[in-house]
């Protein structure tokens, strides 16, 4: 199957084609044209299968054949580095259909934002809480607002998020199409999605609650004290070329990058704690090959999509299913495979039975001379069964919606 299969603008496929793009992914398959009927969206599918180009293409084609207005499309990513991602995609294809983008997030200068917003730019790209220091001063306005994506779904209306969520849904218009695109997406967050999407069409590929198939996933059993000597010997392998280690708070991730560092590995850290031109020299060496092990928190979890990631190492295991399906998809990405580790502690098990349960069967455990023992109260199942996508269904499209081609 080809691109061209859709109606898609044709500036918008020779620009994905310039970049050795030419056959959909999964959920590209299923969701464009549905989102090219003008229809509300709950797309999920695992990480690094191409979310992004599935609600990307349909929205640029329907904003290239429309008038152009004031901030037509927002897009809602929970975290500064997903903005910024997103932002790369959506802008060269939004320069070849003479539309213009700006990504809103913190830690940087208003003003660069705020003359691009008032400006009138098509696309906006941004997190809640710069979007909403913007709203705040009058730097932006969505009468005109036609799409509205939420980036991460999940997380975005989460209870963390869905104050913010709510102040920004209750200035758009309600005419609007609203795409949500996630690589999980509980039960209970699709039922807070009811509020603000009409009919949505369901579309989930690929047991999208699942870690992909190229990430060969591992345990370590360790005692907490010995984390880093573990973790040291596992850098030093021949196969471990570009590794992400996850922890849980800032200061533990600092600590780990110095020691490591002392170790003789090139190590930068990235959390919340650190300036925008601190995140983003970390993250550019890390791209480029000048630091070999970034040591992060969860803030990296989600829209980091760097090639060539081999390993992913858990330091702290996450304390839900989902943060670690989203920890572990930084590998393993575009067909790549890559490697998953995770260190658990005795006192950790609790978190193991999680992960192990969302599983559907016990992490393999590799023993090493450090091997402690942890309980587990998952047994190992057959769970080569996968949940089909959705078909879609034959309901009427909104009134609203634009008309079909």
């Amino acid at each position: 199957m080809s691109f061209k299969q859709f109606e898609i603008h044709p500036k918008c496929l020779r620009a994905i084609e310039a970049q050795g793009i030419t056959e959909p992914t999964p959920i590209q398959r299923e969701a464009i044209p549905v989102a090219l009927e003008g229809r509300d969206v709950i797309a999920v599918a695992q990480t690094g299968t191409g979310k992004t180009l599935a609600f990307s293409l349909p929205s640029l084609t329907y904003l290239a054949e429309g008038t152009r207005k004031r901030t037509q499309m927002l897009v809602l990513t929970p975290t500064r580095e997903l903005a910024q991602q997103v932002e790369k995609v959506i802008a060269p294809m939004a320069r070849t259909l003479g539309l213009r983008s700006v990504c809103v997030f913190g830690g940087v200068g208003m003003l660069p934002q705020t003359r691009a917003l008032r400006s009138g730019t098509e696309i906006v790209i941004a997190t809640p809480g710069r979007l909403l220091d913007h709203i705040s001063r009058g730097n932006v306005k969505f009468d005109d607002l036609s799409i509205l994506v939420l980036d991460e779904a999940d997380r975005m209306l989460d209870m963390g998020f869905m104050p913010d969520m709510r102040r920004i849904i209750d200035r758009l218009p309600e005419e609007r199409q609203t795409l949500l695109f996630s690589a999980t997406f509980p039960k209970e967050i699709r039922r807070l999605a009811a509020d603000f999407q009409f009919e949505p069409e369901y579309i989930e590929v690929g047991g999208s609650s699942k870690p992909i198939e190229t990430v060969r996933q591992g345990l370590y059993t360790v005692d907490a004290g010995q984390k880093t000597k573990l973790l040291s010997t596992i850098l030093n392998g021949s196969d471990v070329k570009s590794t992400i280690v996850f922890l849980r708070t800032k200061h533990r991730t600092d600590k780990v990058a110095r020691l490591l560092n002392k170790d003789g590995f090139t190590a930068q850290a990235i959390h919340g704690g650190r300036s925008q031109s601190q995140r983003d020299k970390a993250l550019d060496n890390f791209r480029k090959g000048h630091s070999n092990v970034l040591v992060a928190t969860d803030v990296a979890a989600r829209g980091i999509d760097i090639s060539g990631v081999t390993h992913v190492v858990n330091y702290d295991i996450p304390r839900s299913f989902d943060d670690y399906v989203h920890r572990i998809g930084r590998t393993g990405r575009a067909n790549e495979t890559g490697d998953a580790i995770t260190f658990v502690s005795p006192e950790e098990h609790k978190d193991l039975s999680a992960i192990e349960r969302g599983l559907g069967k016990s992490l393999p455990r590799t023993e090493w001379e450090g091997s402690v023992s942890v309980r587990s109260n998952v047994r190992s199942k057959d769970n080569g069964k996968r949940n089909p996508a959705k078909k879609k269904s034959s309901r009427p499209r909104r009134r609203y919606a634009r008309a079909a081609r």
